[in-house]
């Protein structure tokens, strides 16, 4: 696997990649100058998003498919992502729900957990409806879907973030005997936790995230929706809060 953000499912063809690196570059241009405005326009046909999420670390859209409505508004297309049963952090009255889908094996969602979403939902306050759903990248993390299942069987006793926030952070990385520690470590009732992971209690779970997400087109991680409109990649902070601010705006159509 190559050091190239994001981690994706195995590569595309040579003409495909072309496309991305010069997009990647596009969108490397656009971020160091701050010249020119983000682009967040979304394609609206499932076959057209499937290519653009396989593409990499940069945001939907291009000058060239840039429009605006008759009010003023910049035209997007959302997309309909249920929340499900996944666990959610925030008000269901918060004005953005913002649905992750994630690795716990991918280096650029641990990044992104440790320099953007304490940041986003500290200066957000009662604003933000966070949801974390599976989309573990089998064919390359062999750790990915069992430290999903483990974080399942934490969210039964409620302390789902907590044991997110170690699979991502903690020293002991991703293992049978690490997930045992960190669920030590938040109080868990052991004799429950390793019963319902040793029997795979949320493997199903799991599988149906990743089957949904694959069926919509999404091939990296991680791959957000705010409020439906995709973000693809472990975008900084500072293009989370240029979305959300133009969300809450109005200057997004519906």
């Amino acid at each position: 696997m190559t050091d190239s953000p994001p981690d994706t499912t195995p590569p595309l063809d040579p003409e495909l990649l072309t496309q991305s690196k010069s997009k990647r570059s596009r969108k490397s241009f656009l971020l160091v100058s701050l010249a020119i405005p983000l682009i967040l326009v979304i394609l609206s046909i499932p076959a057209v998003f499937a290519l653009g999420v396989t593409t990499g670390y940069f945001l939907w859209g291009g000058d060239e498919r840039r429009t605006q409505s008759s009010e003023g508004e910049q035209n997007v297309t959302r997309y309909e992502v249920p929340v499900d049963d996944d666990p959610v952090l925030g008000s269901k009255k918060a004005p953005i729900t913002l649905i992750e889908f994630s690795d716990y094996e991918c280096p650029y969602c641990k990044r992104w957990h440790s320099e953007v979403f304490n940041q986003l939902m500290e200066e957000y306050p009662g604003k933000i409806r966070f949801v974390y759903r599976d989309f573990p990248l089998t064919s390359i993390h062999s750790n990915a879907a069992p430290a999903a299942e483990a974080a399942d069987c934490a969210h039964e006793q409620g302390k789902f973030w907590e044991f997110n926030n170690l699979l991502f952070n903690g020293q002991l990385g991703l293992s049978p005997e690490a997930y045992v520690a960190y669920a030590q470590e938040l109080g868990l009732d052991m004799e429950k936790f390793q019963e319902c992971v040793s029997s795979r209690r949320y493997q199903e779970e799991v599988q149906a995230d990743l089957e949904w997400a694959t069926n919509l087109g999404i091939r990296s991680t991680p791959t957000f929706f705010l409020n439906g409109i995709p973000i693809v990649g472990a975008q900084p902070y500072e293009v989370f809060k240029e979305v959300i601010e133009k969300e809450l705006a109005g200057e997004f159509s519906k």
